[in-house]
């Protein structure tokens, strides 16, 4: 047992760091938000999914000498902290430093920097570093995503990449005040546009992969009702998601996401195990890989594991987003694109998705690109990282970090 310094009648002061440490914590520190006026994100911080999650992570960052984050207490956006405080630099610490809460927007995110992020201060203004969105598809979770934002920043050390968990998914789904519906790529598209006004970005690069990628075309849409041209250039990329009707699965359906939302909606819960879920989904007829991706949506109930495992998602709410994905078409914004706005497609070689009927041939006739992304499936992004970075990486600047390209060259040789 250690000790840890907790904010506790009105000073701080040493705490027992065991097993009660979290409700010292929570107690005191929900009354540190109140105070302030975030209500909303205080209920997000008492869920005990959110605290055994803190919790864990505050035992192993306590042990980090080198990590020192200060809190950023902005009204109506906060990280989840726990109230620990550094007695020699006088600030709150944030175990949690790239989890956030919008409650505005009702959804949940967190931002992944390089190295070489800076904030430029010029008088009055602050100008933020360039960023990158990057969106998931149905049924997943910003942490689908999170491997290949660490290899962006990587790569270009100077930029941010903010990953978002969409609307009825991930921890958006454990927010107090969640958006109400309709649930659509639309409305997706709208809370993502009210974060960044929140945080006061302009993002240069938007990418969204599969419903993600309608997402990424709706914001730049939206944002073209306000004016005829955006304020300073964005490259919008589509990963492997088509602008019109979506054509997934192969002639027999096999992992059609239709089919697969259906069937888990007759799942019985809680579950026992992930094993059993995924021996339902391989009877089922879907694919191995498919089977072992949907149990990573799983998580214990109240986080005990004894009382069995419930879903991550709004399961409704996922069924009438994808019956939007479906029905959405994109094509008269590709028509007629917003002043300033580039669109990039990336086809994956095996895809599920079928490229057919002259949709590529549309695309670039309507002076858009598309590339062809070679030994991928459907999962650009983990199928081949490598390939998906090379063609995007000029969006992000002339050459990726030296670095960077050494790792690449080791990987290639490997």
């Amino acid at each position: 047992m250690g000790t840890m310094l907790c904010f506790s009648d009105e000073v701080w002061q040493e705490c027992a760091y065991d097993g009660y440490v979290w409700k010292f914590l929570t107690n005191d520190f929900i009354e540190y938000l109140q105070s302030k006026g975030v209500d909303d994100i205080a209920l997000y911080m008492m869920s005990s999914h959110v605290g055994s999650r803190v919790m864990k992570d505050v035992k192993l960052r306590l042990q980090d000498d080198n990590f020192y984050s200060l809190l950023d207490s902005m009204k109506g956006i906060l990280r989840m902290v726990n109230g620990v405080y550094d007695t020699n630099t006088e600030r709150l610490l944030d175990p949690v430093p790239s989890d956030y809460v919008s409650v505005a927007s009702g959804v949940a995110y967190e931002m992944v920097q390089g190295a070489l992020v800076r904030w430029s201060e010029v008088g009055p203004y602050c100008r933020p570093p360039p960023t990158c969105v990057l969106l998931h598809g149905i049924l997943g979770s910003r942490r689908n995503l999170t491997s290949f934002a660490h290899r962006l920043v990587e790569g270009f050390p100077s930029w941010q990449v903010l990953l978002v968990d969409l609307r009825c998914h991930g921890e958006s789904t454990q927010i107090a005040q969640r958006p109400p519906r309709p649930h659509s790529v639309e409305s997706a598209a709208e809370d993502v546009l009210t974060l960044l006004g929140q945080l006061k970005l302009f993002p240069e690069v938007l990418v969204g992969h599969s419903f993600g990628g309608k997402v990424v075309m709706s914001m730049v849409e939206q944002f073209g009702r306000i004016g005829s041209r955006l304020p300073r250039p964005v490259q919008v990329w589509v990963l492997d998601a088509l602008p019109g009707e979506v054509r997934a699965g192969e002639a027999e359906r096999k992992d059609h996401p239709a089919d697969l939302i259906e069937t888990l909606r007759r799942v019985v819960l809680p579950l026992r195990s992930r094993a059993t879920l995924q021996e339902q989904l391989l009877q089922a007829g879907f694919s191995p890989h498919i089977a072992r991706w949907t149990t990573t949506n799983l998580r214990p109930i109240n986080g005990d594991l004894g009382r069995g495992l419930a879903w991550t998602f709004d399961l409704a709410g996922i069924g009438e987003m994808y019956a939007s994905y479906e029905a959405t078409s994109l094509w008269p914004f590709l028509r007629h694109p917003v002043a300033g706005a580039r669109v990039s497609f990336v086809r994956a070689e095996g895809s599920n998705y079928r490229w057919a009927g002259g949709d590529e041939q549309r695309i670039t006739a309507l002076g858009h690109n598309v590339h062809l992304l070679r030994q991928a499936g459907h999962w650009v992004a983990s199928d081949n990282p490598d390939g998906l970075f090379e063609i995007m990486a000029p969006s992000f600047g002339t050459q990726p970090d030296l670095h960077m390209q050494r790792t690449s060259m080791l990987r290639s040789l490997a």
